[in-house]
């Protein structure tokens, strides 16, 4: 068994309106995916993030603080899953079940040390 990061991407400028009947049934499709990860037992954290807009870097020596965030880029991580799988091969298809879920890319990561 081994822990993963499934992060969600969204284009730079996404910005979610839940009143919305499209995100309505995303969050929905969320959710049921959320509700599958939990009775399988694999579902060990997951969340969204506010707007990268929001995000303060901190870096350097002297610790000075900008406005994020960090990477210059046309995507950014708009949520995660934090999951407990027996293969990565097993953690690929809970992304594959996740970008489903929330129809947009989902990256997949190991992560480092023991598990």
């Amino acid at each position: 068994m081994g822990h993963y990061l499934l992060s969600v991407w969204h284009e730079d400028e996404y910005e979610v309106e839940f009143e919305s009947d499209e995100m309505q049934r995303i969050v929905a499709q969320v959710d049921a995916f959320n509700q599958e990860l939990d009775r399988s037992g694999a579902m060990v954290y997951a969340n969204g993030l506010q707007p990268a807009s929001t995000a303060k870097v901190i870096k350097g020596i002297d610790l000075s603080v900008t406005d994020g965030p960090f990477a210059e880029s046309k995507e950014q991580m708009g949520g995660f899953w934090i999951i407990d799988a027996e293969s990565h091969e097993a953690a690929m298809e809970w992304a594959r079940k996740g970008a489903a879920a929330c129809e947009g890319p989902v990256e997949v990561r190991a992560m480092q040390g023991p598990e």
